[in-house]
């Protein structure tokens, strides 16, 4: 394939994971006044870029654990708005069956191995994968999102310092929104620079300040060849912005926390736009990427569709999962 074909299939890839999830947030803003989705959302809306860009650089088989923020990791990851809204309506299917809901998606047959609803909780546990990775020397790299409140804890660093120390294959990624919940960075850190902070571990340091797919994607596999040629791990800090309030489908601004401005700011660099107008420059038609969006507009209704017609589980399906089973 000619390199500028590659180009433009790798962006038409990314473009699909972004619509995917961009749409699927919109079907849950849409249903979630029916009371039916019995579970709080945090969602990725305005932040997608983070997500498709690193997990398209992933291999199949690598591993991601990532926060309560989850929706837009799970379906970069899994690509299946099916178990995602069976999951999110509280109805029966392999994984969970309701239990985990927004917070605690997982498919660990596609390496989605968990979310976690407890801040920075997840990278310790990405660590460990990593390490067993390690272990059994299979390639396989394990990759933690998280955001830059889990910053404040200390089960970042502890984590960051072991992997440095042992030199594990994980890739830490920063979602930095500048927010923990409603308070600011510099509310909340002594430093100015956390790319500058962690650089001072035996770690390479990737930043951006972008929202284009693409530029996420390539520094993403900058990072993923630094693991896997210097044997250590690598930390990726994408800067991003929350359209939404921290848990909900609305918007926040009379919280006054933050303005309507900057929120219009940042729309101008929206991440699907920026894709779509990137498409059109590398010549692909507006007919084109409508029959893209019709497609995946069709898998998610069909998703939901499916999800409000499911049953519910069996209520001793709630003692399932609790202790390890044979089957």
């Amino acid at each position: 394939m000619a390199q500028a074909d590659h180009r433009k299939f790798i962006n038409v890839e990314l473009y699909k994971k972004l619509f995917l999830t961009r749409h699927a947030e919109e079907y849950i803003i849409k249903h979630y006044p029916e009371d039916e989705m019995k579970t709080p959302m945090h969602m990725s809306y305005g932040e997608e870029a983070n997500a498709v860009g690193v997990i398209y650089a992933l291999d199949p088989t690598d591993q991601v654990v990532c926060t309560y923020r989850s929706h837009a990791i799970f379906l970069a990851k899994t690509n299946d708005p099916e178990l995602f809204f069976l999951e999110l309506y509280g109805k029966q299917n392999r994984i969970a069956s309701g239990k985990s809901g927004s917070m605690h998606l997982a498919d660990p047959e596609k390496g989605h191995m968990g979310s976690t609803a407890i801040v920075s909780s997840g990278i310790s546990v990405s660590v460990g994968i990593a390490f067993a990775n390690q272990y059994k020397k299979n390639g396989n790299i394990s990759c933690s999102f998280f955001g830059d409140g889990a910053l404040d804890e200390g089960s970042f660093w502890e984590s960051l310092n072991l992997a440095c120390l042992k030199k594990i294959p994980v890739l830490f990624v920063c979602e930095d929104n500048d927010l923990a919940v409603h308070t600011r960075t510099e509310k909340r850190q002594g430093y100015d620079s956390i790319d500058q902070v962690v650089a001072q571990f035996n770690i390479d340091v990737f930043s951006t300040e972008t929202t284009d797919v693409e530029i996420v994607h390539n520094l993403a596999k900058k990072a993923i060849d630094s693991i896997k040629t210097k044997g250590r791990p690598a930390f990726l800090r994408l800067k991003c912005y929350r359209y939404l309030e921290h848990v909900g489908i609305y918007e926040d601004f009379d919280a006054g926390y933050r303005s309507k401005d900057e929120f219009l700011n940042w729309q101008k660099r929206d991440c699907v736009k920026i894709q779509q107008q990137k498409l059109l420059d590398l010549g692909i038609s507006e007919e084109e990427i409508m029959a893209i969006e019709q497609e995946i507009d069709k898998k998610i209704k069909l998703s939901v569709e499916k999800a409000k017609a499911a049953p519910f589980p069996h209520p001793e399906e709630l003692y399932r999962g609790v202790f390890y089973e044979d089957n």
